[in-house]
């Protein structure tokens, strides 16, 4: 068996999508099992938080993970890179409970973790794999998110908005496509009309024109887009960071529309929860 950490460190500093507060994040490589992990430097102790399903202690507008009163959010960026570029071993080490927006996508951690390179790391141990023998649904309303028996990992994903800029959108991505060039550089979105209420509701203090795609019913206020689907693209990078909290993708095809975050995990977790019953 073998598996991959960091070459060597990767250092990004930047401001947090809705604390609006600045942190730095180092990414260190790991030793063989670890998994990948934060390590909250600024507080007494250094405590850590796992990057796995059972440490979502939120899912307002971004994923949160927390351990013993201390947490970290809006991982999931950070962690579909390095999952999707197969690191399964790194500590993160962060200054704060935010990991920072940058451009709103994935495109700067993964061109860091390419820069930085991968080195295997042996091991004897069995690595557990997550078996997919039948159709998992959680639904709510008429959003939903299922993972069905498949020959290979792909993720589908729709959406559909009343702003004509976005509208009814569908795009379907496997494992072994390139996240880099198709999945990394889609960023963030959010609807005009929406904006006030979040920033009254303590959220998005740290969103900009610079790190956010903004809609509104005349198009987009920020173009050009990077891709003429970027929106849903976008979501799935963050289902593909939701799911990295497994531990390691099934061999399954998971298909989304209309889903959230809060959806994401709870399909993660029932597929956790199934996987403690086998």
């Amino acid at each position: 068996m073998e598996q991959f950490t960091l070459s060597e460190e990767i250092i990004q500093t930047g401001v947090g999508l809705h604390s609006g507060v600045h942190t730095k994040v180092r990414i260190l490589p790991a030793d063989v099992g670890c998994g990948r992990y934060f390590v909250r430097v600024d507080l007494p102790n250094t405590p850590i938080i796992p990057a796995q399903v059972a440490a979502v202690n939120q899912t307002t507008l971004s994923t949160q993970l927390g351990k013993d009163n201390v947490s970290v959010r809006t991982v999931e960026h950070l962690l579909a890179s390095l999952a999707a570029l197969g690191v399964n071993n790194a500590r993160i080490e962060i200054d704060g409970h935010e990991v920072p927006l940058l451009d709103g996508s994935a495109q700067i951690w993964t061109q860091s973790i390419l820069n930085a390179g991968l080195i295997p790391q042996h091991t004897t141990e069995h690595q557990p794999s997550v078996n997919i023998s039948e159709p998992i649904w959680i639904y709510q309303d008429d959003a939903f998110v299922a993972v069905l028996p498949a020959l290979e990992t792909r993720f589908t994903y729709g959406i559909d908005f009343d702003l004509p800029a976005i509208g009814n959108q569908w795009y379907s991505w496997p494992l072994h496509g390139d996240f880099t060039t198709e999945i990394a550089p889609a960023r963030t979105f959010g609807l005009e009309h929406q904006i006030e209420y979040l920033q009254k509701s303590g959220l998005i203090k740290g969103g900009s024109l610079d790190n956010a795609l903004v809609c509104g019913q005349k198009g987009w206020l920020n173009p050009p887009l990077r891709f003429a689907n970027e929106p849903v693209r976008h979501k799935i990078l963050d289902l593909v960071g939701d799911l990295s909290l497994l531990g390691v993708f099934p061999v399954a095809h998971f298909l989304a529309y209309k889903a959230s975050h809060n959806l994401h995990i709870q399909l993660a977790q029932k597929i956790m929860a199934q996987l403690d019953q086998s």
